[in-house]
């Protein structure tokens, strides 16, 4: 597959297709910024996968008349390529005028197998694909994030820095397990600059455990940092673990919605600790705050 600039429609005036577009995707490099980290495919300190979801999908039946429905798209961590948001945004909506079955079963089912298929072939991985109708029952997620303490409600701190702050980060002085939460986290597309918003999840076992004065400083030192949501994902994990040394680390972030779409990347250092019902492409869990 020729390789598309990350620019070819990011930050780009660009018109929707009419017609299925397989070829308006774009996949992005996950070494771009790994590399930065120092982190290499072979030894990734962490396991994790991407959820995302869109909420504005359709497509016609035989009759004309249109379907529309929710597609959850999940796909591994270690996978070579994400996919560019705004490229999957218009090949989604490329489905708009398209017939793909007689009936809202076989039509979603077939979208379903169009778009796993276009993706995996894209991101040179398994990519899952589901469907789910516009009044489906979300499953109960409430046990999902509810034992984490709100960090902006538990502490106050003065803040200052809004790029990348490692320095902030302090230990408590004591060990344990705490599961620790913010809604502050904004960062910035990496190509466009433009704002995205997002909830950080945090569980993390260790020795010497973060100052939650610290943590929340350092939340918000994100502010200015120009990355996408999966690559802040692994750059607050990789700062967690190089200065605890946790024996167990997860790092979710649920973005909100963008173009229809939001991205809930997480990473953890064993698989028992990542959110599986997030994670889970044929579970539909309740929108968070942030999404």
């Amino acid at each position: 597959m020729t390789e598309k600039r990350i620019d070819s429609v990011l930050g780009q005036r660009t018109s929707y297709p009419t017609t299925y577009s397989p070829d308006i995707l774009v996949p992005v490099e996950r070494s771009l910024n790994r590399g930065y980290l120092g982190l290499s495919p072979e030894s990734l300190p962490f396991v994790g996968a991407d959820a995302w979801h869109a909420y504005e999908v359709s497509c016609l039946i035989a009759s004309g008349l249109p379907i529309v429905g929710l597609l959850k798209i999940c796909y591994p961590a270690t996978s070579r390529h994400i996919v560019e948001s705004k490229s999957l945004k218009l090949y989604l909506n490329s489905f708009n005028m398209s017939v793909l079955g007689t009936n809202r079963l076989s039509a979603s089912q077939r979208l379903v197998e169009i778009v796993q298929s276009d993706l995996s072939k894209v991101l040179c991985t398994e990519v899952s694909v589901a469907w789910y109708e516009p009044n489906g029952v979300c499953s109960e997620n409430n046990s999902l994030w509810d034992s984490y303490i709100v960090l902006e409600n538990a502490v106050s701190v003065n803040i200052s820095y809004y790029t990348e702050a490692p320095d902030l980060l302090e230990c408590c002085g004591s060990g344990g397990r705490v599961q620790l939460c913010s809604h502050l986290l904004r960062s910035n597309c990496r190509v466009t600059h433009q704002p995205d918003w997002g909830s950080v999840y945090i569980d993390i076992e260790a020795h010497n455990l973060p100052n939650p004065h610290s943590l929340l400083a350092y939340i918000v030192s994100l502010r200015g940092e120009n990355h996408f949501h999966e690559e802040i994902c692994e750059l607050i994990y990789c700062r967690l673990n190089d200065f605890f040394s946790p024996t167990k680390l997860m790092v979710s972030c649920c973005y909100t919605r963008r173009g229809g779409i939001d991205i809930c990347p997480a990473r953890a250092s064993s698989s028992d600790l990542l959110p599986h019902l997030l994670l889970s492409p044929t579970i539909l869990t309740a929108r968070e705050l942030r999404r």
